[in-house]
């Protein structure tokens, strides 16, 4: 893998450390529909009302991510003090602090599951699930469908047929990055299910995607697409314009992850959503594909180290940071409650059944850039790529990429 372009900001972050006194705290955040600007600057005044003389000053990502938000305040000689939204990997573990010598880390969600070499350098507020399909009632009523019973992917293939010739588009997708995320929530609830390894192996050289779980997958994927089950046009969508058709009911079912139960609620259509969780081609119930969510890192090069540690802790632990987090994007955590909608519960019941949480961390983690080339692959089938293509071609990515 290529090295970090700042390969000069990786050593130890030195910096003053000095008093909470007159501390301005810069912190990294993704903006998004449910995590608004309005709504982090709320939540962190909080931290400054119990924290006389420090302020939170929010550093905004744009149009791209934090990562590269990041990067470019490193390389520019202006390091922020925290972010969110980053997972270190082994190769940019050292631009960030070894978070290992606090003892509050341990209860923190996944936090064994996201070390480096046993090391903590991410803590999160919760979880998220991804193996989920949204549907509509009223839908699967005119169709005559129980979600109950719909376990394997021929079953969730013939439902779609069902919804279609009940006058519904069954399935809802979108451009962006929207089309390779759902293709993992699908496909690695069974692959992973099948072999939690899988990802660690084939960083080891071991096994391909033409070779794997992974291709029969890709198969049911291209059949929907040459059914009409999905829409070719739907590449033409946004992240937003997908979830507000299939909110107004202009499509009968939808994949994707917890956080999509806070729109729903905004929307005021929880009530008329249920939810179930992805069919495989194997054991059922799968395990979720899932992650750790509002991951907070401290930046190595923070001039204000001690005092983004207590702030990190504090998000990540105090009760009320916790409860509103978790409440804001749909997020779950053990022994943490809020007030949740229909919807919201049937999601929490679907985590409680499931085996297990599906992380791709660590070793098991891909490597750098593979979800924009599953994207790419994945919208190539819109476009006449077949199945193998696919498979083959992110064989010769991955391949390349070592």
């Amino acid at each position: 893998m290529a090295p970090l372009v700042m390969a000069s900001a990786v050593a130890c972050g030195g910096g003053s450390d000095q008093a909470s006194e007159g501390t301005t705290l810069r912190v990294i955040v993704n903006i998004t529909p449910n995590l608004t600007e309005k709504y982090w600057n709320d939540l962190f005044a909080n931290y400054e009302k119990a924290h006389p003389g420090v302020q939170v000053k929010l550093e905004l990502t744009g149009t791209i991510s934090a990562d590269a938000k990041l990067r470019q305040d490193l390389a520019a000689g202006d390091p922020p003090d925290v972010s969110l939204q980053i997972v270190p990997t082994a190769d940019t573990a050292s631009l960030f602090t070894d978070l290992s010598d606090q003892p509050w880390l341990a209860k923190t969600p996944l936090a064994d599951q996201y070390t480096i070499d046993g090391k903590h350098y991410v803590v999160g507020v919760g979880e998220q699930i991804q193996s989920l399909v949204f549907y509509s009632k009223a839908a699967f009523e005119k169709a005559g469908l129980d979600a109950s019973q719909i376990q394997t992917m021929d079953q969730f293939t013939a439902a779609m047929g069902d919804l279609k010739d009940a006058g519904y588009k069954p399935l809802q997708s979108a451009g962006q990055w929207v089309t390779g995320s759902q293709f993992s929530m699908m496909a690695d609830a069974g692959v992973l299910t099948a072999d939690p390894e899988w990802t660690a192996k084939r960083n080891k050289g071991e096994g391909s995607f033409a070779k794997s779980g992974y291709l029969p997958y890709l198969q049911h994927y291209k059949n929907w697409i040459d059914k009409g089950y999905l829409e070719k046009s739907a590449l033409g969508l946004t992240y937003a314009d997908g979830q507000t058709a299939f909110l107004n009911g202009k499509s009968a079912m939808y994949i994707m992850g917890s956080f999509f139960v806070p729109a729903a609620d905004a929307a005021k259509k929880s009530d008329d959503l249920g939810v179930f969780t992805m069919p495989t081609d194997g054991a059922h119930p799968s395990g979720q594909f899932g992650n750790m969510s509002n991951p907070y890192v401290v930046v190595n090069k923070s001039h204000h180290k001690a005092e983004a540690i207590k702030f990190v802790k504090w998000a990540t632990t105090d009760p009320e940071a916790i409860k509103s987090q978790l409440a804001s994007d749909g997020n779950l955590r053990e022994g943490f409650t809020y007030p949740m909608s229909s919807l919201g519960t049937s999601v929490q019941q679907i985590l409680d059944k499931a085996p297990s949480v599906l992380v791709q961390s660590g070793d098991s983690k891909p490597i750098a850039g593979f979800s924009d080339e599953l994207n790419k692959q994945i919208q190539s089938l819109y476009t006449g790529s077949s199945p193998a293509d696919a498979a083959d071609g992110l064989d010769k990515w991955w391949n390349s990429q070592s």
